[in-house]
């Protein structure tokens, strides 16, 4: 499936829109960017003879003490006896601190996703764009969280992960 300008143009106006409201949103006392933290997450998968991995830098903006949302691209690879493939992508994460050593998570990707499946011999490959959204929770402590994540829309025809759950490491500073 090829992506079409005219979707991705939306998203890109709608993330600029959001992004300038953002920036409007701090008094005058305060600096912008002193609200904003860098970093992502990696994770990384073993099941039934196939490795995946994920490195996921984001930028979130800290609106309080319990309450950050941001944006992050993606980057994926997976290898199994029969197939490989890639994904890349964007996401939405929100972030929610009830207590400093928790943090609840949604996160929505959109990923684009490049594969090649081996059966019998012959080779297939597939180019086409799949969402999640993932719903996690994780310990926290500093400036890192720890945690597991599920994938609400998983499929197991389409999906790059090996399983609907995937662990996390998340680094924000």
């Amino acid at each position: 499936m090829k992506a079409n300008p005219v979707y991705n143009t939306r998203y890109l106006v709608l993330v600029l829109f959001i992004l300038l409201l953002f920036e409007k949103s701090y008094s005058q006392d305060e600096n912008f960017w002193s609200h904003v933290k860098f970093g992502g997450n990696i994770g990384i998968g073993f099941s039934n003879d196939t490795f995946s991995g994920v490195i996921a830098p984001s930028a979130i903006y800290d609106f309080n003490d319990w309450f950050s949302m941001g944006l992050g691209l993606n980057f994926g690879y997976t290898n199994g006896s029969n197939f490989t493939a890639t994904n890349y992508g964007g996401s939405l994460i929100t972030l929610f601190n009830p207590f400093p050593e928790l943090q609840l998570s949604a996160e929505f990707e959109e990923m684009g996703i490049n594969r090649s499946i081996e059966l019998d011999g012959a080779e297939t490959s597939e180019n086409y764009w799949y969402p999640a959204l993932f719903i996690g929770a994780g310990y926290r402590v500093g400036l890192v969280s720890i945690g597991l994540r599920y994938d609400v829309l998983y499929n197991n025809d389409k999906s790059i992960y090996a399983s609907a759950y995937a662990p996390f490491v998340r680094v924000f500073f």
